[in-house]
């Protein structure tokens, strides 16, 4: 599998990049790509400790990272982030937003988020919640893809059978969503909206947006050690997180 996917991830940063000239190309096979934003001025995130894009790093990736490694013959390498605007971006083919509730994109960001989706990029953002949130994250992608509608995902997408079948939608709940329960079980606290999978394609059909939406996947993967946090939720996440970059790799 690492061959083949090595093959795809270099066709792929060449078709990204196209006429594009820049800094160095990535060193391994996959690197976990964070997206770097501004805040926008309503949601500064508290006690100066930087952006929101910041949330869950680095220890979200570093975990994940490992189970990268266990799980497949990826060759992978350290977690990166870049902004938008960096021409570095088109040698990744994956990259991961969360808290996008909060994000402020300019216009210039969101024609090369556009620009980076159609040549073959892959988005997948998380841990946003509730209708404020979402009416930020739909408004900006509808200035990204306005040819596109947000979706819920198709049971039939090639994304739940890409490495794992997925067929389970068991909520991923943040750490801070967690409650004791009955006898001292773990369970998570019921949110106002259900948890959605949702995405956006391109004309052919091509998955360019994964949407884990009232959920964070991010929480699952960092806090994967922790024994407080439920184990079916972790697995479910590490197997959402693999199909993505496997689907990122290969289409």
């Amino acid at each position: 599998m690492a061959r083949g996917a090595a093959v795809c991830v270099m066709a792929l940063s060449l078709a990204l990049r196209a006429s594009q000239s820049g800094p160095k190309t990535p060193q391994a096979e996959f690197h976990f790509l964070r997206l770097e934003y501004t805040d926008r001025p309503d949601a500064r995130r508290p006690f100066g400790r930087g952006g929101w894009w910041l949330q869950d790093w680095p220890e979200a990736e570093t975990h994940f990272a490992q189970g990268i490694r266990r799980l497949t013959r990826i060759d992978t390498g350290e977690g990166r982030h870049l902004g938008l605007l960096d021409d570095r971006i088109f040698d990744y083919p994956w990259v991961y937003a969360t808290q996008v509730g909060y994000w402020d994109l300019s216009r210039a960001e969101a024609a090369r988020l556009r620009d980076y989706l159609l040549r073959g990029g892959f988005l997948v953002v998380d841990d946003f919640y509730g209708l404020r949130d979402w009416e930020v994250f739909r408004a900006t992608m509808q200035e990204v893809l306005p040819e596109q509608t947000i979706l819920d995902l198709r049971e039939d997408d090639p994304l739940f059978s890409v490495l794992y079948q997925i067929r389970e939608r068991t909520f991923i709940p943040g750490l801070r969503h967690l409650r004791r329960g009955p006898g001292g079980t773990i369970v998570a606290q019921p949110q106002t909206m259900p948890p959605t999978w949702r995405a956006l394609y391109d004309p052919k059909g091509r998955l360019l947006v994964a949407i884990n939406f009232n959920m964070d996947i991010g929480d699952a993967w960092e806090h994967a050690d922790l024994p407080e946090y439920p184990a079916d939720m972790t697995m479910l996440a590490y197997r959402f997180g693999l199909n993505y970059i496997l689907y990122s790799m290969t289409h």
